[in-house]
């Protein structure tokens, strides 16, 4: 739209429009040229009527600006109605970037890509809002405007896009927040500090601390590449130290010394590298003997491809949608003769019905996982200890997609085949005392039913209840197990949990407080009929 108030014209009559100056995109470009001309002498008569003062500026009056405005709208609504009811041919000739002192050029143009490819305006369209939510999504820059102006005179129906960029006027930020993590099988709080762009290319620094919910602390240092030597899809590398502590549930701690590389990452795949020093101790000298022969240092280096599906509304409480995910990994690609050699599969299926009233949905999920060793005599082995399925823990299973992870009412590490501990003489030792130890096959399923309270206070707050129910069991397969392992045995061994609960949603994390009746568990088992709190992240 035109400057309602704008400066005289002082361009010589028979002067020639300077080349080097870009031509506004105009939309009567694409207008009839009949409606143009009547636009034009009407804007032209309404002009010569501001000329009849001598000495005064040539302002239009009142009503050449509302010709001005009428013009403009019907512009507009030609364009509109051209886009609407058909496309309307458009080519890119030209990607302009300003504002970037820091970035590099081809960083912004790696993500500009897809707009030299369109053909139409409605596809240039999609594909600037498109661009403009990936520069952002670079977290360098603090704002992205995208205009998109007209080509070359001598090349009709061509267009021009401007990006204009400001650069973060604060590198170093901070966050703290709540994440469910299923390598450690449950919840962490994670603080961490960023480090924006120091070099140009896009490059995040950034070092977090995490403590979880079973007794786990990371350290760990990480770098994030938005383009690396011609690749299309980001690099990442971390560096960690890991310690957990499982000595209440398998008298054992594990630390771990390693790098992860992410390899390839797009929406729906993901391929990591990782290698790590582990090393399992006992310092109680309580361990059974399964746990014992486990024991010591080993290494670490596998290959992981994760395939994620999400259709879902939301993470925290899916209303409708579905969720898919496939994780394959493994272990032994070194030479070492301590590397760990193993195949590991999970998988997981969530789908959400909305129901139609009270905001009500039911959620369904099946997941499963199976683990075993690779190599010769692999059947008579046991598997990695660390790479067994554990199910339990004070996370929600609604939150965990990735695998079979946790159950409604048992505690962290709560069921499974389990091993009498060793004996000592000591009277504070317990005689009853048994490790967990895991299993290479587990499966779990759950049903929940989600609804709004009628009190418009909860309902503003996203407080909501939940009806579940849940199901799950692990076995043991491998050391010839398997011989022993019959489908009617796994199912006859399920165990399982009915409840209801209030649901607490906030920025960082999902709170219920549950009330769990356990309907089956065997004598070992850590499951209770009470009041469960517990707190997820979106995983």
């Amino acid at each position: 739209m035109s400057n309602p108030d704008p400066k005289p014209d002082s361009t010589p009559p028979n002067s020639k429009p300077d080349p080097e100056r870009p031509k506004p995109f105009k939309t009567n470009d694409i207008e009839e040229e009949e409606e143009d001309e009547d636009d034009e002498s009407e804007l032209e008569d309404d002009e010569n009527q501001s000329d009849d003062v001598f000495g005064e500026p040539n302002r239009p009056k009142p009503q050449a600006r509302e010709a001005r405005f009428r013009a403009e709208k019907l512009k507009m609504d030609s364009l509109l109605q051209r886009m609407q009811s058909g496309p309307v041919s458009l080519r890119v000739h030209d990607v302009i970037i300003k504002g970037n002192t820091k970035t590099k050029d081809h960083i912004i143009e790696a993500e500009t890509e897809e707009l030299k490819s369109v053909g139409s305006m409605q596809e240039l369209l999609k594909a600037s809002q498109l661009v403009n939510l990936r520069l952002q999504a670079l977290e360098v820059f603090d704002s992205v405007k995208i205009t998109l102006d007209s080509g070359p005179p001598e090349l009709p129906g061509t267009a021009n896009v401007i990006i204009e960029v400001v650069e973060t006027a604060s590198p170093l930020s901070g966050q703290i927040g709540a994440y469910t993590k299923a390598e450690a099988r449950s919840s962490t709080v994670e603080g961490s500090l960023k480090y924006k762009n120091p070099f140009g290319y896009g490059d995040l620094w950034d070092g977090s601390l995490a403590y979880g919910c079973d007794h786990s602390a990371e350290v760990s240092a990480g770098l994030y590449l938005p383009r690396f030597k011609g690749l299309v899809t980001p690099v990442t590398a971390r560096a960690f130290l890991l310690s957990q502590d499982w000595l209440k549930f398998s008298s054992y701690k594990e630390r771990s010394l390693g790098l992860s590389l992410g390899l390839f990452s797009t929406t729906h795949h993901d391929v990591a590298y990782n290698l790590a020093w582990r090393m399992l101790t006992d310092p109680s000298q309580m361990s059974s003997r399964s746990i014992r022969r486990q024991l010591g240092h080993n290494l670490l280096s596998s290959l992981k491809y994760t395939f994620k599906f999400d259709r879902r509304n939301s993470t925290l409480r899916p209303t409708r949608g579905y969720a898919f995910v496939s994780t394959t990994q493994i272990g032994g690609l070194a030479p070492d003769s301590r590397s760990l050699r193993f195949l590991r599969q999970e998988f997981d299926l969530r789908y959400a019905v909305p129901l139609g009233f009270y905001r009500a949905a039911l959620n369904f999920g099946i997941s499963g996982g199976v683990v075993f060793p690779w190599g010769n005599g692999f059947l008579s082995r046991p598997s990695s200890l660390p790479e067994r399925f554990f199910l339990g823990g004070n996370i929600s299973p609604v939150c965990t997609v990735g695998g079979p992870t946790a159950l409604w009412g048992f505690k962290t590490r709560g069921l499974g085949p389990t091993e009498p501990r060793r004996q000592v003489n000591d009277e504070n030792a317990d005689p009853s005392g048994v490790d967990f130890l895991g299993g290479d096959l587990a499966v779990t399923a759950l049903a929940d039913l989600s609804f709004d309270l009628p009190f418009r206070w909860f309902r503003e707050k996203g407080i909501h209840a939940h009806v579940f129910a849940c199901t799950g069991n692990v076995a043991k397969l491998t050391e010839n197990e398997y011989r022993n392992f019959s489908v009617q045995k796994f199912v006859d061994s399920l165990r399982s949990s009915v409840g209801v609960g209030l649901v607490v949603p906030t920025s960082l994390f999902r709170m219920e407080l549950n009330y769990c009746y356990i309907l089956k568990k065997f004598d070992h088992d850590r499951a209770k009929t009470g009041f469960w709190l517990t707190f997820s992240g979106a995983s």
